[in-house]
């Protein structure tokens, strides 16, 4: 008759009921990210993306050889979503600069997308552009008042869009402007907001959240930036930035222990709501000192972050990230000089399945 050992037993039942517990799924199977539809355009990375309505859009970038100043639509409906092309911005600006660029921002107020800044491949550029979606054209609107610059990011609150930090060719900058498009139009009025605290910084990432504008990583003079900026414009002049909690191990707490590997440039950013633990934000892709696949989810409600599953792809720099109709997308970029068309969706909830 065969027996069985007491301790050996004892050992077999805790880890069966230790391994039934959610908290065990280590952070790389925490989160799936499924392939849809591969980018219709050329491959490339550093192109600018806005959000109107129930569509992306995707605008610009660079394949390594050549700039682009063509204009894509994904329509996430369906099973893996579509890409459509729209019209291009124009061929050449009033000084003659092309339109074609690489590390341009963009953002969204109403039925128009912004586009402007940037690199062509021998200037930086200034230049600002309104896209209107009923009329599928682009009108020049008035340029951004500090000059030349690209790398910077930019988002929108409200009737306002914002664009901040970035790099002129000579330095790194924080300054924070605004644009109201209501005013003086078709050209608009760019005004000079106060500019968040901490580091100078390019390359950095951008999100919104509740009517507030997040700025996070991004790089000043080689170095990964490790600050972390919040604005609220409901707040007085003084008090529309508020520092965060530092995304390295910075404090003598220890829930920041684990803070290795969310400092970057060039990375991706979205936001997805009503997750099973609550709104969030994500990044994902990016350098430091090597390219990376890794993904940080950041809890609004807690200051906190933690690890997901790692971005599926190649490894990569200058991909594109944007929330459609509350889904979480990134893609494109390049690996080492290779562009890159491949996007995909993450779900925060799902175990990861490296076969979709």
């Amino acid at each position: 008759m065969q027996r069985n050992h007491p301790l050996l037993l004892l050992i077999l039942i805790t880890t069966s009921l230790f391994s039934c517990k959610s908290n065990t799924i280590p952070y790389t199977q925490s989160g799936n990210w499924y392939t849809v539809s591969a980018f219709n355009g050329a491959n490339r990375s550093e192109a600018a993306t806005f959000v109107i309505g129930n569509f992306a859009y995707l605008a610009g970038g660079w394949d390594g050889v050549r700039r682009y100043n063509d204009l894509w639509q994904f329509d996430p409906s369906g099973v893996n979503g579509s890409w459509f092309q729209m019209a291009s911005m124009p061929a050449y600006t009033d000084s003659g600069a092309g339109t074609a660029r690489s590390s341009a921002v963009a953002f969204a107020v109403g039925q128009e997308g912004y586009v402007g800044t940037g690199y062509d491949g021998y200037n930086y550029l200034s230049d600002f552009w309104q896209y209107d979606v009923p009329s599928n054209s682009w009108t020049q609107i008035a340029p951004f008042p500090p000059g030349a610059r690209y790398e910077a990011v930019a988002f929108a609150i409200g009737n306002y869009g914002y664009v901040s930090t970035g790099y002129d060719g000579l330095n790194p900058q924080k300054d924070f402007w605004q644009y109201d498009p209501s005013t003086n139009p078709p050209m608009g009025t760019w005004t000079p907001e106060r500019s968040m605290g901490g580091e100078k910084r390019y390359s950095a990432v951008s999100f919104v959240y509740n009517n507030k504008g997040y700025i996070v990583t991004g790089v000043n003079s080689g170095t990964a930036v490790n600050d972390f900026w919040v604005f609220d414009p409901t707040q007085n002049d003084t008090s529309q930035w508020s520092e965060l909690r530092h995304i390295t191990n910075f404090s003598t707490e220890s829930y920041d222990d684990g803070y290795t590997t969310i400092i970057r440039w060039n990375a991706a950013a979205f936001t997805i709501l009503g997750t099973q633990t609550g709104d969030k934000a994500y990044i994902t892709t990016g350098e430091n000192g090597a390219l990376m696949t890794f993904t940080w989810e950041y809890d609004f409600a807690t200051d906190l972050w933690t690890e997901k599953t790692p971005f599926e792809g190649v490894s990569r720099t200058g991909a594109v990230g944007f929330t459609v109709q509350n889904r979480g997308y990134a893609g494109t970029g390049r690996s080492t000089s290779q562009p890159l068309d491949d996007i995909r969706q993450f779900f925060p909830n799902e175990v990861e399945n490296p076969n979709d």
